[in-house]
């Protein structure tokens, strides 16, 4: 029985480097089997019908644009229903005001909570850890405050980061 994902890739056509068509992934996607192929925006959103669990998926399709556009992109897999999840706990829409300044950051492993506990205090923003995400909201916007990205790397480890508007629509692409 094949499943319905959404991978998303980390760190993609955000500058000159590391450009992926989204076009050519699709092809490429489809070519290795995997089925309903579609992409969403170009920054790395690709739903896919696949019968590869969830880790061995995200494996294979870091080998697979490794071997299509020779760069190294770390994949983070959710299921349709983890993802229509991470959408209904919405634990900051409350006091989010502005979905594109809302994020969730997605990564492969549950969070070690130790990790979590070291995380540095909210200072006029605010995230919530839970389960494989971690809910952010910056009211100035990411772009005013990198610090967070740099403290989710080094305590939590490599993740992706989508804003609210973006993972919604992705929940509702995969219904």
């Amino acid at each position: 029985m094949t499943t319905r994902y959404v991978a998303l890739l980390r760190a993609i056509n955000l500058g000159a480097t590391r450009r992926v068509p989204m076009p050519r992934l699709r092809e490429a996607l489809t070519a290795r089997g995997f089925g309903a192929v579609r992409t969403h925006l170009g920054s790395g959103n690709v739903l896919l019908d696949s019968l590869l669990p969830e880790a061995e998926l995200a494996a294979e399709l870091t080998r697979a644009i490794d071997d299509e556009f020779a760069i190294d992109v770390p994949v983070v897999v959710r299921t349709a229903d983890e993802l229509a999840d991470v959408v209904a706990a919405d634990p900051l829409g409350h006091v989010a005001t502005n979905p594109a300044r809302y994020s969730v950051t997605f990564y492969a492993e549950p969070l070690d909570p130790e990790r979590v506990a070291a995380l540095p205090p909210a200072d006029g923003w605010e995230y919530v850890p839970r389960g494989r995400e971690v809910y952010i909201w910056l009211p100035d916007g990411l772009q005013s405050d990198r610090r967070t990205e740099r403290a989710w790397t080094q305590l939590l480890g490599v993740g992706t980061n989508r804003n609210w508007n973006t993972v919604r629509k992705l929940a509702e692409l995969t219904r």
